[in-house]
């Protein structure tokens, strides 16, 4: 039996209708106005006509009952199922048969705009829905992240206040297609935006006038400054020595061209300048080199002792030609790390070569090899436990300011210094780039007047 025709149901619905005409007649018959046999008779008819009329009409709303659950669940109309309803409960027939009409055009919008929405959400840019009185109608995950939660309902000109970003607004709500606009959104690190405005087409359901489409630009103009940078660097280190010895060669070629004493020294300086210019290009195409495999970690088991006293072999020379005395401290039980022995010596000579050019005349160059359970604060590990090596010499020190970009390529603190040791500016970019590969980190502790220090954090090579 249907939920709307349960026997409980029933039989309160039965006694709710027969109860005040079995009172009044139960009344009449007892002050004497009626028989009563006959007020008996007309309480049974009374009984039977409503348990009839009763149980037509609770049958009825369970069917409707059953239908609008159906309706809910999304299933099909399915009317030749159902006789037509006549009585009281036709109005209420009528009204489910008209939902039933209306319902497929409501939902299907309602599911479009559900599935546009998880369309835009998972945009990587930032969308934003503005409505007639430029207030944000909506907003997808995006445009959340960026700018926080609770937009809805908030003036555009509360997250964007650029004059050519409203002007753009302005010109799509009044159906026109604006430029895009370039902006800086500012935080504690500034961003760099470009923000399209369109307008919506009228009829659409949707309660957005216009739409704004706002990609960070940042990494990109970031990427685009340093290819500027970069070729303007590689530009400039190469001038020089070029037009030394284009000068020198013109030289030779006329008025020094039977000069014995000057045709020497000139050939000496040329010699100088075609060296430079072979090291820059040779880490030029060493750092090319490292990048191009900087997604693929390396997967050797390395022994970074070996390859860090061989790096202090080769160079001592170097060393004693500046009285430089080399102290070396390595662990005996260090470990095997995940590396390239190439690459590893590459970092090893650059840091203590460094260390040697840079540190003062008749001093200490310490360099310490142990294994690190951690790294230090600041820093995410990716590797359970590492081999530290910390180069440090005690050389005039590098000023705090300077720090943050000596990474960077053609970066130096002392141009003309570094030029007369025969430093081409990318030996710590190469570094930093070998200790990325390696899924390592770098890091570098300097005071003025104290020296420098140069650590690197390699992952060991855990056995399986």
């Amino acid at each position: 039996m249907e939920r709307a025709l349960s026997p409980d149901r029933f039989w309160a619905a039965f006694a709710a209708l027969v109860a005040p005409s079995a009172a009044v007649l139960g009344t009449l018959a007892y002050l004497h106005e009626i028989p009563w046999l006959s007020a008996g008779l007309a309480i049974a008819a009374t009984a039977v006509a409503t348990a009839i009329l009763l149980r037509r009409h609770l049958a009825a709303l369970a069917r409707h009952a059953r239908r609008l659950d159906e309706l809910a669940k999304g299933e099909p109309p399915d009317a030749l199922a159902r006789p037509a309803d006549e009585g009281p409960t036709a109005p209420l027939a009528e009204a489910v048969a008209r939902l039933e009409r209306a319902l497929p055009e409501r939902v299907q919008p309602m599911a479009s705009e559900a599935a546009l929405e998880s369309i835009v959400d998972a945009l990587p840019y930032a969308i934003l829905q503005i409505d007639a009185d430029e207030r944000i109608a909506r907003a997808n995950a995006a445009a959340r992240a960026l700018f926080g939660e609770g937009l809805e309902g908030k003036p555009l000109f509360a997250y964007l206040r650029d004059p050519d970003v409203l002007d753009a607004m302005a010109e799509a709500l009044a159906g026109a297609y604006p430029e895009a606009a370039d902006v800086r959104l500012a935080g504690a690190v500034e961003r760099a935006l470009r923000v399209r405005a369109v307008p919506l087409p009228r009829g659409t359901g949707v309660r957005a006038a216009a739409l704004l489409a706002i990609a960070d630009v940042t990494t990109i103009q970031q990427a685009e400054r340093m290819r500027r940078d970069f070729v303007a660097n590689v530009s400039h280190e190469l001038r020089t020595p070029l037009a030394t010895l284009t000068g020198f060669i013109e030289t030779l070629q006329g008025p020094a061209r039977d000069d014995a004493a000057a045709r020497e020294r000139f050939l000496s300086i040329m010699a100088t300048q075609g060296a430079r210019m072979t090291r820059i290009v040779t880490d030029l195409l060493s750092l090319s080199k490292i990048e191009e495999a900087e997604h693929t970690p390396p997967s050797g088991r390395i022994d970074a002792a070996r390859v860090l006293a061989g790096t202090l072999d080769a160079l001592s020379l170097a060393a004693k030609a500046k009285g430089t005395t080399l102290d070396p401290d390595i662990a005996a039980d260090l470990p095997p790390v995940l590396a390239d022995g190439d690459q590893l010596a590459q970092v090893f000579q650059n840091l203590v070569d460094n260390a040697i050019k840079y540190g003062r005349p008749g001093g200490r160059v310490r360099v310490r090899a142990r294994t690190a359970d951690r790294l230090p604060p600041g820093f995410v590990a990716r590797a359970k436990r590492y081999v530290e090596v910390a180069v440090a010499n005690d050389g005039e020190g590098i000023p705090r300011e300077h720090l943050p970009r000596l990474t960077e390529r053609f970066y130096r603190v002392d141009a003309g210094r570094s030029r007369e040791m025969g430093g081409t500016g990318l030996g710590l970019a190469i570094v930093k780039h070998i200790v990325n590969r390696h899924r390592g980190t770098l890091d570098v502790e300097s005071e003025a007047g104290r020296g420098t220090t140069f650590t690197v954090w390699l992952p060991v090579a855990e056995t399986a």
